[in-house]
């Protein structure tokens, strides 16, 4: 059976949500924009949704997931920018026994370069030669800078090297998301790029999470890191 759910905000990736859940094995029962969600929402606004997905504005992605949390609807947030209150977050998830799941990017393949970030972070610790820098480019629209996914990064390559790592936000275009690892030394340098070609790709990951989180039996706030341990990936 498809997995009901609700589309939280009707821009760009709300359609690309919609155009491709079906083909994803969900169902969407509600479209919810900007207008419907002004007084909160309701079990109505939901329509009987097993789990919804955010992408809205950090100014009222934490207020919506609360709203969800409070009806018993688990969601899976994937508007960034709003990380300052993610203890609010986890404050509601306590409080009204329901999941959630964020990721700062639901793209399979970023989890992966983040896991290869991390580990050559980890080896260049010991060849003192070596600098990172982080490059991320987005089209004009996205608010936050750097995106959540750069950050992200910054802490596993900091993590790894155990010194700061900087980041250079680049708004241009449409560019859907593309994120650059700079290791450089005196003599050399090696560049790690992701670049997600279509937003479909984070769409994919969303629905993914989706299905995944209707299923969830615990009620805490989940990362697509548990997603991808149970070996979901949208396919």
């Amino acid at each position: 059976m498809p997995v009901r759910v609700a589309l939280i905000g009707m821009g760009r990736m709300g359609h690309a949500l919609d155009a491709l859940a079906v083909e994803r094995g969900c169902a969407v029962v509600a479209r919810l924009d900007a207008v419907a969600m002004v007084k909160g929402l309701s079990l109505h606004d939901l329509a009987q949704a097993q789990v919804a997905i955010d992408f809205t504005t950090p100014e009222s992605a934490i207020d919506n997931a609360v709203d969800c949390l409070r009806l018993g609807v688990p969601v899976v947030i994937g508007t960034t920018g709003w990380s300052a209150r993610i203890a609010e977050l986890e404050r509601a998830v306590h409080e009204f026994r329901c999941a959630a799941l964020w990721s700062p990017n639901f793209s399979i393949g970023v989890q992966l370069f983040i896991a290869i970030a991390a580990d050559a972070a980890r080896r260049a610790r010991r060849l003192s030669a070596f600098d990172a820098h982080i490059v991320e480019t987005h089209h004009v629209a996205k608010l936050d800078a750097p995106s959540g996914t750069a950050l992200v990064i910054a802490q596993q390559v900091a993590g790894g090297l155990a010194r700061a790592v900087p980041i250079t936000s680049v708004r241009t275009g449409s560019v859907p998301g593309t994120h650059e690892i700079i290791f450089d030394a005196p003599f050399e340098q090696i560049r790690l790029v992701h670049e997600a070609r279509d937003r479909r790709v984070f769409a994919d990951g969303a629905l993914a999470a989706a299905r995944w989180l209707s299923t969830a039996e615990r009620p805490t706030l989940y990362t697509m890191q548990d997603v991808l341990a149970d070996g979901e990936t949208g396919a």
